[in-house]
């Protein structure tokens, strides 16, 4: 069986996605069960980095990513959301957070994309919704990567 080539953060987010979904209902530790999810996979080594630099960090972060989504979402605490919306939407919000090298709306871009189309079109408008009101909160700008001020540089 010949494995698909993946090319591009969007696939890459995919797996990404794929995995911390299975992860939520397996107890297998992470490194175990990322050298078994790659050995399915042809990943680029700039892929491989990028997805485990995520996959880690939501982990490493997934009740403080949970909290503010249940903050953000009107009568939705992160426990009753869909498995994937919630598996979504932690990814995203952690790029939102912590990835500086991703603007937000592409964040949110994405995870309304895989919201729909891994769930349904209604949780598209749900991710959506979530997310924004998240992202009007934040800091940085939401259309360009961001770069945060050296220590010694100067505003004019």
């Amino acid at each position: 069986m010949q494995k698909k080539k993946v090319n591009g953060r969007r696939e890459t987010r995919e797996w990404i996605i794929q995995f911390l979904f299975q992860l939520d209902f397996n107890s297998t530790p992470i490194d175990v069960a990322l050298k078994d999810f790659w050995e399915e996979k042809e990943p680029s080594e700039r892929e491989k980095t990028y997805a485990e630099e995520i996959i880690k960090g939501v982990v490493q972060r997934k009740d403080e990513l949970d909290d503010r989504l249940s903050q953000y979402a009107k009568r939705w605490d992160s426990e009753r959301m869909g498995a994937v919306d919630r598996t979504v939407m932690r990814v995203a919000l952690f790029e939102m957070l912590y990835r500086e090298d991703v603007p937000p709306v592409v964040s949110i871009n994405e995870a309304v994309h895989f919201a729909k189309d891994f769930s349904s079109f209604q949780s598209g408008r749900f991710v959506n919704g979530v997310l924004d009101r998240i992202r009007k909160e934040i800091d940085r700008p939401a259309r360009s990567t961001y770069k945060p001020p050296k220590e010694g540089d100067q505003c004019s």
